[in-house]
């Protein structure tokens, strides 16, 4: 989806643009190259062997894209993916989440399609937990996903999101919001979607760093990693990779 540039802004945007330090391809690129994959290495047995046929949806975060993902795409192809089954979905950072949710919607069902796969597993980071969220309680897409694994994810908000409150998906990200409300009322992990979080007391941009944790869920506490951090990080990598295949 084309996504807007942001409209010019005198300082208003200068302390989330500290703190979400937009990743470029070329950074992600040399991560990717440089990480050891010792760590994210399958670790199946002959008796509970890794299912690795189940395709699976990345979902960036704010001001993020599909090349954040390529170091996470190497772990999964390490832990026996094909890249045929990797794909990344992008979405209008500036928008509305409802919208952008819509367009996981329609981005899964195409997956399914072309795989022939019944049920996709969902990997997300910091606000793709919203647009996840929303997706699987709210539009049902709990029924289409077996795994959900939530990195960082933005799933009860951060006052982070104080910096870019111009924007609605900033407004929707902030603690307190109708859509947090509507996303975190009830139940948090709605089907038989096994969903999993990770998130660290060093993450710097969710604030609380506990908002990523859901109730129902594998919560995982890293010691400590940053927020962009995770995106190159082989051992959480492979844990998720670990976690989607089980």
């Amino acid at each position: 989806m084309p996504r807007r540039s942001p409209r010019p802004l005198v300082g208003v945007l200068a302390t989330l643009t500290a703190a979400f330090a937009l990743l470029t391809p070329a950074s992600t690129a040399t991560a990717a190259v440089t990480a050891s994959p010792a760590a994210a290495r399958p670790a199946g047995t002959a008796a509970h062997p890794l299912s690795t046929t189940t395709p699976v949806v990345f979902v960036h975060g704010y001001t993020g894209n599909a090349s954040n993902w390529v170091t996470a795409m190497s772990v999964f192809r390490l832990n026996g993916w094909s890249s045929s089954n990797l794909f990344a979905y992008e979405y209008d950072s500036y928008g509305d989440n409802v919208t952008n949710a819509r367009g996981l919607a329609a981005f899964v069902d195409n997956v399914k399609a072309r795989t022939g796969a019944s049920k996709v597993a969902i990997v997300n980071h910091s606000m793709g937990g919203l647009v996840s969220q929303y997706y699987l309680k709210v539009l049902g897409g709990n029924t289409s996903v077996s795994h959900l694994a939530s990195i960082a994810g933005a799933n009860h908000g951060t006052t982070a999101a104080g910096a870019c409150l111009v924007y609605t998906t900033c407004q929707q990200m902030y603690p307190g919001s109708s859509f947090i409300s509507q996303i975190s009322s009830g139940d948090e992990t709605p089907g038989t979607t096994r969903y999993a979080t990770w998130y660290s007391a060093c993450d710097g941009v969710i604030l609380p760093y506990t908002s990523t944790r859901l109730d129902g869920a594998t919560n995982n506490n890293v010691p400590c990693q940053t927020h962009l951090g995770y995106l190159t990080d082989t051992v959480v990598l492979g844990q998720i990779a670990r976690f989607v295949a089980s």
